[in-house]
């Protein structure tokens, strides 16, 4: 049903109202049309029930021009200016579509409702906005660098941390990067060089976190909007994956074991894992109070996933909303956990590199856990151990949990033997718990099979691992969306 309501000269405003289709799809359209000349656009929506959950975006003739998510403002896109999640610029006459989001539907038949505004003159006041570039290396020399992969601005729905927040505290917590990875926009990359500027050792990186209602993924280094509507005409998983593979960016899958029905819809992963998925999050969250929670299970999903043939690198989120205001029962701020890559050089590149070759070390609470350095060489693993003295060393071979060894000494080098294309990955445990966990490397193929030597997860080779091997220890929903 479509009603013209009577609004103040400058703006005309449209009502479409209707039900949600039961057509197996988990998002449909709602089309609306503008006129020459509109300056801004307003978009109020209701999803009509107390149980029932809609998500909101928006295209334009040209594609898309938002996603908010589970925001409940209504979406403004203007010349000028657009509201967090949705993107400015000139408005083209033509077909307008309201993408929504069936997150949630209980009961049927399920009704919806949207306002258009269509106003002749703006009213957004324009953010300061640049268009992203990439700024560079920020540090040179091959080494550890901390950061964290998984922490969501005010561009996302469900947050509302500022992105000098963000900064601010991954710097306090010690970190040499941080990705921006909001729910399926990258209306953030504009405002992230002034941030940078103010910042010059925090290398704040470009991101998406890919949300679907079957998993979500990190996006890392990606700068353009992905089709998240998996099952919709042409949409799958495997294209979403080649579309960030293609633009330069590299996808891990976010806390997949995370299951915790309408609190987090989507959240646990459910898609089969496409060729080109790099890495895993086996950390979401401190280690305590909601790490622990899920880290183990995510560990052995990870083994399972290596079995199939999946060569991919460890890593850790927080998946802060907040920039550590957050004071709720599973608050985790900023760098909590920590992943370590080993980079040729602070910057963007160098980290995607490091994260695609496996480089990495994931420290399950926070900076001051302890580290390990893991290399394989001339048929044994090696595993060098700082700051664990007292704790114990557990050795993860094939999957399998192989030995436990004490850690007496700081550092200390534990090795064991390695046979050909067998895998190793350690865990370094402190008071009764795992608190680093490293990638995997792998035995070396005879000479005649591989004159490279040994290799690393995720196709890193053997000059991989012998850069780490050198290395020293350098560089240390809303209803239902994200916890």
């Amino acid at each position: 049903m479509i009603a013209w309501l009577l609004a103040p000269a400058s703006a005309t405003t449209l009502v479409l109202e209707g039900e949600v289709p039961d057509d197996g799809l988990d998002h449909f359209l709602v089309p609306f049309e503008v006129p020459a000349g509109t300056k801004e656009i307003e978009v109020r929506h209701d999803d009509l029930s107390a149980v029932n959950i809609l998500d909101w975006g928006l295209f334009d003739p040209d594609g898309w021009r938002g996603w908010g998510g589970g925001n409940t403002e209504p979406a403004t896109v203007g010349e000028l200016d657009a509201s967090r999640s949705y993107v400015p610029g000139p408005l083209p006459a033509g077909t307008w579509n309201v993408l929504v989001g069936k997150a949630k539907i209980l009961e049927t038949p399920a009704r919806w409702r949207v306002e258009v505004e269509l106003r002749d003159a703006p009213t957004l006041v324009p953010r300061a906005r640049r268009p992203w570039v990439d700024p560079g290396a920020l540090r040179a020399g091959a080494g550890w660098y901390a950061g964290d992969l998984h922490v969501h601005s005010a561009e996302s729905g469900d947050a509302d941390a500022t992105l000098e927040e963000i900064a601010t505290l991954a710097e306090q917590r010690g970190l040499d990067f941080v990705v921006v990875t909001d729910h399926d926009t990258v209306t953030q990359d504009d405002l992230l060089l002034e941030v940078q500027d103010r910042h010059p050792d925090l290398l704040l990186v470009p991101g998406t976190e890919f949300t679907t209602y079957g998993g979500h993924a990190g996006a890392w280094g990606a700068t353009a909007w992905v089709d998240h509507r998996i099952g919709w005409p042409g949409v799958t998983i495997e294209g979403a994956v080649a579309a960030y593979e293609a633009q330069g960016a590299v996808v891990g899958i976010n806390h997949p074991v995370l299951d915790l029905g309408d609190t987090c819809i989507g959240c646990a992963w459910e898609h089969g894992l496409p060729d080109g998925v790099a890495a895993i999050e086996v950390g979401t969250g401190g280690w305590s109070p909601i790490g622990q929670l899920f880290t183990p299970d995510a560990l052995a999903l990870w083994e399972t996933w290596t079995d199939q043939g999946h060569r991919l690198a460890a890593v850790g989120g927080s998946d802060d909303h907040q920039a550590g205001r957050d004071d709720g029962p599973f608050a985790s701020p900023i760098g909590s956990p920590v992943t370590l890559v080993y980079a040729e050089e602070l910057s963007i590149t160098a980290l995607l590199d490091g994260i695609r070759a496996a480089r990495t070390v994931v420290r399950l609470q926070d900076v001051d856990d302890p580290m390990v350095e893991l290399v394989s060489s001339s048929g044994t693993a090696s595993a060098t151990v700082t700051g664990a003295s007292g704790g114990e060393l557990v050795w993860v071979i094939d999957g399998e949990v192989a030995s436990r060894e004490p850690v007496d000494g700081d550092p200390v080098e534990l090795v064991r033997d390695l046979s050909s294309g067998s895998r190793a990955r350690v865990e370094v445990w402190v008071e009764g718990h795992p608190a680093t966990v490293s990638s995997h490397v792998w035995g070396e193929a005879s000479a005649a099979e591989d004159p490279g030597g040994c290799g690393c997860g995720g196709g890193g080779g053997s000059a991989g691992l012998a850069l780490i091997g050198l290395a020293g220890l350098g560089a240390r929903r809303r209803r239902g969306t994200a916890p």
